[in-house]
């Protein structure tokens, strides 16, 4: 992946500020069902590639039935969920996966490994991405590309996070979108 920043869209204005930049690849987190098709439609208009995020989105239930039938009807460049049988889903479907790993103490972040190791994800997304330390020990563990994500405010933590190993940011955090494109 060339792209640094994964822009993150939680509402309509950011996800056409989304529309209006540069970036080929971005995520929708925060997401109503109705949405889903206003959504995809500009963003094929605009010749964009979505990732949704599962777990997020409204109306839907986070399981493999709500991952097909995205993967069906809205042709998603990937998927992010914590769950397994969505990520299982996705990659079934040829859709990039993307597993989210909430880094909360060494109990989840065993848990986490194991999981990743049985389902082996495209990609691994770690929140908080503020830790560089922890964004190597997870990208050493699990040999997968990683995302950084949640809580990175500054160029500053966008730049130690890629030091560190990580493919890309996402943020919503649309000043960030716009110092890096």
């Amino acid at each position: 992946m060339k792209q640094y920043i994964l822009p993150a869209s939680v509402t309509m204005k950011e996800f056409e500020h989304f529309l209006k930049s540069k970036y080929e690849i971005g995520v929708f987190l925060d997401l109503h069902i109705s949405q889903l098709k206003n959504v995809y439609s500009m963003a094929k208009a605009h010749n964009k590639k979505m990732i949704y995020h599962v777990d997020l989105i409204q109306g839907l239930k986070n399981d493999e039935y709500a991952a097909e039938y995205i993967c069906q009807e809205y042709k998603p460049y990937g998927l992010i969920s914590t769950k397994s049988n969505v990520i299982q889903k996705a990659k079934q479907k040829g859709v990039i996966s993307v597993q989210r790993m909430f880094l909360i103490d060494s109990h989840a972040l065993e848990k986490s490994y194991r999981l990743i190791d049985k389902i082996q994800p495209d990609y691994i997304e770690v929140l908080p991405g503020t830790m560089p330390w922890m964004i190597e020990e997870v990208k050493a563990r699990v040999n997968r590309p990683v995302f950084a994500g949640g809580l990175i405010r500054s160029m500053d933590e966008v730049n130690n996070a890629l030091k560190a190993g990580a493919e890309a940011i996402t943020t919503s955090d649309t000043k960030l979108w716009d110092q890096f494109e």
